[in-house]
């Protein structure tokens, strides 16, 4: 099998950029981080140091990392980690930079994001990409995988020459031949961001919180219609079948603790980005995940309200944490 030709540019380095990017530095390969002032600034003051919930602990010094404000030109393989609604400038960048053909793996939330790149850079080769687990900044420079998964992407002849890197960064890169119903599965997931960040509590904590998984399975309702009326059949991404997701979510805690164990398999650390995102009066990627299925259901004939409440919620200035009880009135549940 063929060797990486070249440098990896991880392009929005962030919690999955810097996670991602710092594994695969670790491995071997030369990585450069391309991230905003506030990460840059902390990477170069206290290096990146890398945790996960089975106990291991990995540190990059700051010397050892090469950062960057702007995409480097030599990147043999780019890795689009910005926040969804950053797609089309950060596209428009490398654009200006990566030589044509460049392929570009993107480890963004969403259902679109390489087509939405590859409207506005055509000239790059865009891959679609998924990032199944959670990771949460601790700190500066300091990031935590705190659940399970294996990274997925469309399969593509470009990514044949990195299988073995990934692999042996503790990464192994998942080909599909069509990647959407991973896509729609991870999304059915996703739709707990939302509830994750206006509970106002940690991950574990928040599913253990009935009117939040009620709040998460009305919104997954929505999304399976929506789906069911597209013809689009979700991958299963759990041991439990999406179309039961909603269904298991609804029980009572003491019932869904015994259940779902595998589910609760979710360290203390762990919390959705999307609520580091609120934490950090950042705008979040709630357009990219709840308002997908309500783009995907009006274009099938349907409606999906309680999707759209919560683009409302988010959207707001400086949107505030509302708490279990609060969020499932405000969702009319």
């Amino acid at each position: 099998m063929n060797t990486p030709a070249g440098p990896v540019a991880v392009m929005g380095a962030g919690s999955v950029g810097c996670y991602v990017g710092g594994r695969l530095q670790a491995a071997g390969l030369a990585v450069h981080y391309v991230g905003r002032p506030r990460v840059l600034q902390a990477l170069r003051r206290q290096g990146l140091t890398l945790s996960d919930l089975d106990g291991r602990q990995l540190r990059l010094p700051a010397e050892s990392l090469a950062l960057h404000e702007a995409p480097p030109a030599d990147a043999a393989l780019v890795l689009l980690c910005t926040k969804s609604g950053a797609t089309a400038a950060a596209a428009a960048r490398l654009a200006e930079v990566c030589a044509p053909g460049t392929p570009v793996l993107s480890l963004q939330n969403g259902v679109s994001n390489a087509e939405l790149a590859a409207a506005v850079a055509p000239a790059l080769d865009w891959i679609a990409g998924m990032v199944p687990f959670n990771i949460a900044e601790l700190g500066p420079g300091r990031y935590h995988r705190g659940t399970f998964g294996r990274l997925a992407a469309q399969r593509h002849p470009a990514l044949a020459a990195w299988l073995p890197a990934f692999e042996r960064a503790g990464l192994p890169l998942v080909l599909h031949d069509d990647l959407r119903p991973v896509q729609w599965g991870k999304l059915l997931l996703n739709l707990n961001n939302p509830v994750n960040a206006l509970s106002g509590l940690p991950l574990r904590a928040e599913l253990l919180e009935h009117d939040c998984r009620v709040v998460w399975a009305a919104l997954q309702a929505e999304a399976l219609a929506a789906l069911r009326r597209a013809g689009i059949q979700p991958a299963a991404l759990t041991p439990v079948a999406p179309g039961l997701l909603p269904h298991l979510l609804r029980l009572p805690t003491p019932l869904f603790r015994r259940l779902a164990a595998r589910m609760l398999k979710v360290d203390e650390k762990a919390r959705s980005s999307m609520a580091d995102d609120l934490a950090l009066g950042r705008p979040t990627e709630i357009d990219a995940i709840c308002g997908a299925v309500v783009r995907l259901a009006a274009d099938h004939g349907l409606a999906a309200p309680r999707c759209a409440r919560m683009v409302e919620l988010l959207s707001v200035p400086q949107p505030q944490p509302l708490g279990p009880a609060a969020l499932r009135r405000a969702l009319a549940l």
